[in-house]
C-alpha cells in the first residue's frame, strides 16, 4: 500500500512539473504583452460561443440593418484605453450568411470596400474615436494579429486612421498560410481631383497601389474585379418654403389655426387637396427619393473598359434601390413642436382635467372665480375677431344639409359622440384650434357658442349642420341629441306661427264688411304686438280657435260635395277601412285613422320615463302622464275617423289582444273575423277582456273625455316651446366636466373620421391601423360615457397614452397620402415602398426617440 502510495506521490509531482511547464508568469510579462493576452481571452470566448449564442447574451443590431450584429469589450493599455468591436452577420434562420454576394445598402462600409463578412474593429476610447499616430495604429494591429493567430481565427481586424471624416482604415488578415492580407481604405470627401472623379482614373489609382520594383505598368496588363453603385437623388424641397412659424399659428395669430389660413396662402401646399388642411397644414413627410442603381461583378483590364463603363445607361444596372428620404419629425415625439389633431387633442384632455375644478363654465371666465386668476397668467385667449369669425363659420347656414355619413368609418358609431359635418362635431374640432385649447379658451367659446344658438331658437331661425327631422340618434353623444331635437322644435315652431299668420291672414280677408280703416287699425295692431302676446295666442288650444272651425266647414263642404253618405260625410282623418272590420253599432266599415308620431325624446328623456314607470308602476290601470297623452290623442283620432264607435271598436283596433273573441282565428290578423260583416250572424261574438272590464278603468275614462279631433287639429304631443326652452337651459348650465367628456369622445371620432377621408390609395395596411385606432377608441373613450369616472387620474392617463397612438396613425396617413400623391401612375410602386416603411416604421410606435431612429428610411426593390 505504501508502495503504491508512493508511486503515485510521484506520478503527482510529475504533473506538477508538466503545469509549471506551460505557466505564463506575467510576472515578467510586459504591458503590451498583458494587452495582447487579454485581446486573445476576448476572441476566444467570442469564437466559442458563435453569433447566435452571442445575440442571445445581447449582442446589439447595427442601425439600418436587420442581420449585422456587434459586441463589445474594453480594452485597457498602460497609456490608451481601446474598444474592440467584433461585428458579424446572420440570416433569418439564425444560421451566418455565406458572404457579401451583393452590394448591400445595409452593411457595413468595410463590408462593401473588401468583401469581408465578420470582421474586429479596435478603436481609441477618445473624441476623434482614430489613430493618428501611424506607428501606433501598425503596433496594435500587430498585437491583433498575434492575438488572433493564437486563437487560430482568420478574422479581420481594422484601425480607424487619419482624419475622422476620411473614413480611412488600415486593416490586416491572417490567410492560414505563408501570406498575410492587409487592407487600406482612404475616402476622399472634399476637394476631389478631376482626375478621380472618372473611373479611368479610380483604376490608374487602385493600379498603382500595387508596388512592384522595376515593373512598367504601360507593359503589363491588371485585371480588377470591382462592383459599382450610382446614386441619384432627387432636389429637396425648399425648407423655407414650407416652414410655418408656430408663433404665428399659437397667440394674437390664432386666426392661422382657425383653418383660414389656407385662405390667405397664396402658395400651393403639398396637401391642401387632403381632408385635414382645413384645419392645419401638415409638413411633407417626404424630402424626397433616392435611387441607387448598382452593377456587379465586373471585371476589366485598361483603362478604356473603364471609360466606356462610365458612360453606360443606369438601365443596364443589375439592381435598382429606391428608397424615400423621409422628414426627421417621423422619428421623434412631437412635445408641442408640431401643429396637428394629436397635439391639439392632447390639450384638449388637458383641459378636460382642469374642468372639475369649476361649477359652470362661466367660471372659468369670471373675474370673481379664483381659479380664473390662475388660469389669467398661463393661458390667452384669441382676439375677438378670431372669435365672431368662428361663430360666423360654425352658424353659417348651407345651401343644403351637409351629409352625415361623409368620412364615417364603419366602426364610427361605437364612439358616443357626434357625425363628423353636425355642428356639435364642428364646434368640438374648432376649439382643438381656438387659442392653444386650454379650459379658459373653450369656455369663452363655448359661451358664445350657446348665445348663438339661443339666439336661434328665440328668432325661430334654422339651426345649421343640424337635421329638421328624423328620429332622435340616441347612440350619438347628448348634446347632439339635444341640438337635433332643438332643430325639430325651431321647425315646428316656425311651422306653428305660420299657421297661426296664415289663420289670421285669411280669416281677415274672409270679412268683406271690414272697412279700409279698420283693416289698417288690424295690421298695425298685428305689426305692433309683441313676441309674448304671438306665443300666448299660439300657445292657445288649437282645437278652440275659430280659425280651426273655418277649416272643418270648408273640409265638411269639400266632403258633401262629392255624394257620399251621411256618416262617411263626417269622417275625418281616416287612413283607409280596415279589412273588413265592422262597426258593432253602426255595421259601418272600421277606419283606422292617422295619428300622431310619438313625441321624439333624448337620451335622459327616456332614462326620466324609465325611472317614472319604476316609481309608479308600468300596469295599464297606472299610465304615465306620457302614455296618458299618447292614448288620448290615439282616441281623438279614432272617433274622428270612426264617429258612430265605441270604446270596444277602439280595443279591438288598437288593443286586440284585449278582446276576447268567440269566433275562430283568421289568417289576416288586421282583418278582424271573416264572418264580422256577415248579415246572419251580427254582432260579432266576443268581450272585452277583464282588465278592460274593471271598474273605474282608466281607458274608459279617457275614451270618455276624448274629444273627436283629427291628428292635424290637436294638440301637438311634443310642445316645442317647453323641450326647446328645457334644451337651451341644459345648454347654458351643463357642467364642464360633463362638456368635456362629450367635446373628447367627439373631437377624437372628428378627427378620425377627418383621416378616414384621406385618399391613400389600396394600402391594406393603413386600413387595418384605421381599425385599430378606432377600436383604441372606442375601449379608452368608454370611461368618458358613464355619469362618474372611477378614477379620474387613470382615465386622463389613458387618454394621454391614446394622443400618443394617434399621433403615430395620424403619421402613417400622412406618409400613406404624400407617396400615394407622387405615384398616381404607379400604384403597385407606391404600396411597396410604403409597406417596407410600415414594416421600419409601425414595430416602433411609441418608443422614445432613440429607439425610433432607426427607421429614418425603407428601401424598395425593382
Amino acid at each position: 500500500m505504501a508502495s503504491v502510495s508512493k508511486s503515485n506521490h510521484l506520478e503527482e509531482d510529475d504533473d506538477a512539473e508538466e503545469e509549471v511547464q506551460h505557466f505564463d508568469d506575467f510576472t515578467l510579462a510586459s504591458s503590451w504583452e498583458r494587452f495582447i493576452s487579454d485581446i486573445e481571452a476576448t476572441c476566444r470566448q467570442w469564437l466559442a460561443d458563435g453569433p447566435k449564442n452571442l445575440v442571445e447574451k445581447g449582442a446589439v443590431a447595427v442601425e439600418d440593418s436587420k442581420n449585422l450584429f456587434t459586441v463589445k469589450h474594453e480594452l485597457k493599455n498602460v497609456a490608451k484605453s481601446y474598444c474592440m468591436e467584433f461585428y458579424f452577420q446572420i440570416d433569418n434562420n439564425g444560421s451566418q450568411q455565406a458572404g457579401i454576394g451583393n452590394w448591400n445598402s445595409n452593411s457595413h462600409d468595410l463590408q462593401l470596400c473588401f468583401g469581408v463578412k465578420d470582421f474586429l474593429l479596435i478603436a481609441p476610447q477618445s473624441a476623434s474615436g482614430v489613430l493618428l499616430d501611424t506607428p501606433e495604429s501598425s503596433k496594435l494591429l500587430s498585437a491583433v494579429a498575434i492575438a488572433l493567430s493564437n486563437c487560430g481565427s482568420l478574422w479581420p481586424a481594422f484601425v480607424p486612421v487619419h482624419d475622422p471624416s476620411r473614413k480611412a482604415y488600415i486593416g490586416i488578415q491572417n490567410m492560414g498560410t505563408v501570406f498575410t492580407r492587409r487592407f487600406e481604405a482612404d475616402r476622399v470627401g472634399s476637394q476631389v481631383p478631376v482626375k478621380l472623379m472618372h473611373l479611368e482614373g479610380l483604376y490608374e489609382l487602385f493600379v498603382s497601389k500595387f508596388v512592384y520594383s522595376g515593373v512598367d505598368f504601360s507593359m503589363h496588363t491588371f485585371r480588377v474585379h470591382f462592383m459599382m453603385r450610382l446614386t441619384y437623388q432627387t432636389f429637396p424641397y425648399d425648407e423655407e418654403d414650407e416652414e410655418i412659424d408656430t408663433d404665428e399659428v399659437m397667440g394674437d395669430k390664432s386666426d392661422t389655426a382657425e383653418h383660414y389660413g389656407s385662405e390667405s396662402r397664396n402658395k400651393v401646399l403639398w396637401d391642401d387637396d387632403c381632408p385635414w388642411s382645413e384645419w392645419y397644414s401638415a409638413e411633407d413627410p417626404l424630402r424626397g427619393f433616392e435611387l441607387v442603381v448598382t452593377w456587379a461583378d465586373r471585371t476589366v483590364e485598361s483603362t478604356l473598359e473603364m471609360a466606356e463603363l462610365e458612360n453606360a445607361s443606369p438601365h443596364d444596372a443589375e439592381k435598382w434601390i429606391l428608397h424615400p428620404i423621409l422628414s426627421p419629425y417621423l422619428g421623434d415625439p412631437s412635445h408641442g413642436k408640431r401643429i396637428d389633431f394629436a397635439s391639439q387633442l392632447l390639450c384638449l384632455v388637458e383641459a378636460l382635467d382642469s374642468s372639475f375644478s369649476a361649477q359652470f363654465m362661466e367660471d372659468f371666465v369670471s373675474v370673481e372665480n379664483p381659479s380664473s386668476e390662475n388660469l389669467k397668467t398661463s393661458v390667452v385667449i384669441p382676439p375677438p375677431s378670431v372669435l365672431d369669425r368662428v361663430i360666423k363659420d360654425l352658424f353659417r347656414e348651407g345651401s343644403k344639409l351637409p351629409d352625415f355619413t361623409k368620412g364615417e368609418h364603419r366602426l364610427s358609431r361605437a364612439l358616443k359622440a357626434a357625425p363628423l359635418e353636425s355642428l356639435f362635431t364642428q364646434f368640438c374640432l374648432h376649439s382643438l384650434w381656438f387659442g392653444n385649447c386650454n379650459i379658459r379658451a373653450i369656455a369663452f367659446l363655448w359661451i358664445e357658442f350657446v348665445r348663438e344658438v339661443r339666439w336661434c331658437w328665440e328668432e325661430t331661425q334654422p339651426l345649421p349642420k343640424m337635421p329638421i327631422d328624423g328620429s332622435i340618434d340616441l347612440s350619438s353623444c347628448l348634446i347632439n341629441q339635444k341640438l337635433h331635437l332643438l332643430a325639430i322644435c325651431i321647425e315646428k315652431k316656425r311651422e306653428m306661427n305660420e299657421e297661426f299668420l296664415d289663420c289670421i291672414g285669411s280669416d281677415d280677408s274672409s270679412d268683406a264688411s271690414v272697412s279700409m280703416e279698420e283693416h289698417h287699425k288690424v295690421d298695425k295692431r298685428r305689426n305692433t304686438s309683441s313676441e309674448e302676446e304671438l306665443r300666448r295666442k299660439r300657445d292657445s288650444s288649437i282645437a278652440e280657435d275659430t280659425s280651426k272651425q273655418l277649416r272643418f266647414e270648408r273640409k265638411t263642404e269639400r266632403t258633401n260635395s262629392v255624394n257620399q253618405s251621411p256618416t262617411d260625410a263626417i269622417r275625418r282623418g281616416s287612413a283607409g277601412p280596415v279589412g273588413t272590420m265592422m262597426l258593432l253599432k253602426s255595421r259601418q266599415q272600421l277606419h283606422a285613422p292617422f295619428t300622431q308620431d310619438p313625441p321624439l325624446m333624448t337620451e335622459d328623456m327616456h332614462e326620466e320615463r324609465l325611472q317614472a314607470v319604476e316609481a309608479f308602476g308600468d300596469s295599464l290601470n297606472v299610465p304615465g302622464q306620457l302614455e296618458k297623452d299618447i292614448l288620448l290623442s290615439d282616441m281623438s283620432a279614432f272617433k274622428a275617423a270612426n264617429p258612430d264607435a265605441v270604446f270596444e271598436d277602439f280595443i279591438r283596433w288598437h288593443s286586440p289582444g284585449d278582446w276576447e273573441s268567440f269566433e275562430p282565428k283568421t289568417t289576416e290578423p288586421s282583418a278582424g273575423p271573416s264572418t264580422e260583416g256577415s248579415k246572419d250572424e251580427w254582432p260579432p261574438r266576443g268581450r272585452l277582456s277583464q282588465r278592460m272590464s274593471d271598474q273605474g278603468n282608466l281607458w274608459r275614462k279617457s275614451w270618455n273625455d276624448a274629444p273627436a279631433l283629427p291628428a292635424d287639429d290637436q294638440k301637438p304631443l311634443l310642445d316645442p316651446n317647453r323641450e326647446g326652452e328645457k334644451i337651451v337651459h341644459y345648454l347654458e348650465t351643463v357642467r364642464p366636466h360633463q362638456l368635456l367628456e362629450q367635446m373628447v369622445c367627439t373631437a377624437f371620432r372628428g378627427s378620425a373620421d377627418t383621416l378616414n377621408q384621406t385618399n391613400v390609395g389600396n394600402m391594406r395596411q393603413m386600413t387595418s391601423k384605421l381599425e385599430q385606432l378606432y377600436l383604441i377608441m372606442k375601449f379608452t373613450l368608454g370611461a368618458l360615457q358613464r355619469n362618474n369616472l372611477p378614477d379620474k387620474a387613470k382615465t386622463v392617463k389613458d387618454l394621454k397614452r391614446l394622443c400618443m397612438v394617434f399621433e403615430n396613425v395620424e403619421k402613417l396617413v400622412a406618409v400613406a397620402a404624400s407617396i400615394h400623391r407622387k405615384f398616381l401612375d404607379a400604384s403597385r410602386l407606391a404600396q411597396v415602398i410604403f409597406s417596407d416603411f410600415y414594416g421600419v416604421y409601425a414595430p416602433t410606435m411609441g418608443m422614445s426617440a432613440n429607439d425610433e431612429e432607426n427607421k429614418s428610411r425603407t428601401v424598395s426593390h425593382r
